[in-house]
């Protein structure tokens, strides 16, 4: 069968920061590969309102969810053993937790975004979430699919602005002063670098234990952002439009699956071209 290899029956595959806008995609994906989806977030409303959404088309016996926050070692630890009592052994790891800044019609983002005023709290606040939060449950989740050597997938998402600069001319606001302009803050490029770099060091790390990682590196994701940042954002890319919430789904199961079987260490860009330009 053609596409026999993006099978994942019998398989367990987590995502952290589940109830986020990509989150319930990437399990929309591995559900329909016929994965076991573990949902964890810090959100028990969001994780709710989650299940709820995808039992409409999926399996609710599929459908697992668990409070847990990745800054957390000791919540990590008790979240990894409680799975395991269970009889659940996690094969697919999707370190997916980020706190990003949106654009919305209404607000846009912060002046304090800005790198001359952004904070010390709010730096270790989105370092420990969205790179430290990674790092602990693949030192966890890994090191247990490292430990019986029945191997395991570890996939990191990370963000076009891996390997570019933010264009600050997307958020700039008419009438406001230079200093006093939005910009994308300094911590989402770094998380989403490091995470390029978390990728490949567990790639080589684990590589003995059939154990591989990749990270996917999405572009723009509409959702009803102000139409002045879309045209904008548009123009910086060759196929003139953002992608649709669903356009990650298959790169999700390409990549967690034997399908992908020879990558590792790998960042896979799917930004429409933008990084080409």
């Amino acid at each position: 069968m053609a596409f026999e290899k993006y099978q994942l029956n019998g398989k367990v595959a987590m995502i952290t920061g589940a109830s986020g806008l990509l989150g319930k995609e990437h399990a929309k994906a591995l559900l329909e590969a016929g994965a076991k989806v573990v949902l964890t977030d810090i959100s028990e409303k969001g994780l709710e309102v989650v299940k709820e959404q995808l039992n409409e088309q999926y399996n609710l016996d599929s459908i697992i969810t668990e409070y847990m926050d990745v800054t957390n070692e000791i919540n990590i630890k008790e979240t990894e053993k409680k799975l395991s009592e269970q009889g659940l052994r996690i094969d697919i790891l999707v370190n997916n937790a980020a706190i990003d800044p949106k654009v919305n019609r209404n607000e846009g983002l912060k002046e304090s975004s800005r790198f001359e005023n952004f904070s010390l709290e709010q730096w270790n606040l989105e370092i420990n979430v969205g790179l430290t939060g990674a790092f602990l449950c693949s030192q966890i989740f890994g090191s247990k699919m490292a430990s019986d050597k029945r191997g395991g997938v570890i996939l990191n998402i990370s963000s076009d602005l891996s390997v570019l600069a933010p264009d600050q001319r997307l958020y700039f606001k008419e009438n406001f002063t230079k200093a006093m302009q939005p910009v994308k803050p300094v911590s989402y490029s770094v998380i989403k670098t490091g995470l390029i770099g978390l990728t490949r060091y567990l790639a080589t790390y684990w590589a003995s234990e059939n154990i591989r990682c990749n990270a996917l590196s999405p572009g723009g994701v509409f959702n009803d952002q102000d139409i002045e940042f879309v045209n904008r954002l548009k123009n910086l890319i060759p196929m003139d439009r953002m992608a649709d919430v669903d356009e990650y789904k298959s790169a999700i199961q390409f990549l967690c699956s034997d399908a992908s079987s020879y990558m590792n260490g790998q960042n896979i860009v799917i930004d429409g071209g933008r990084s080409i330009w």
